[in-house]
């Protein structure tokens, strides 16, 4: 990943709008801030949330809130709390999602 030329910003997250995206159950809400071909998202994810799609994305996501488990199209599962992070290439192992039953509050970069 190269972040490309860029001041010092200062992100307000709470004023960045939401956009809410179903999953295959529960909700997705995102807020996102792209810089270049850079993503940074706080994504919070209702309670009983399941993703709707297997994703081949590289991330390093971050757990702030909540409990996340996330899948891998292989069969593995890995559930993550507050203060851990997965790491994940484009195409860098099997495809995962993510899915919570109690809800989560993430930070992702991809």
């Amino acid at each position: 990943m190269k972040i490309p030329e860029l001041p010092f910003t200062l992100t307000n997250w709470d004023a960045v709008e939401p956009v809410v995206y179903p999953g295959e159950t529960g909700e997705a809400i995102w807020r996102t801030l792209n810089i270049g071909d850079i993503r940074v998202r706080v994504v919070e994810y209702s309670p009983g949330y399941l993703a709707d799609h297997w994703c081949d994305r590289g991330h390093v996501l971050y757990v702030l809130e909540g409990e996340l488990t996330s899948e891998l199209k292989d069969g593995r599962t890995f559930v993550l709390k507050p203060g851990m992070s997965y790491q994940v290439s484009d195409f860098g192992d099997a495809p995962h999602r993510s899915k919570t039953e109690v809800g989560a509050k993430l930070f992702i970069v991809d």
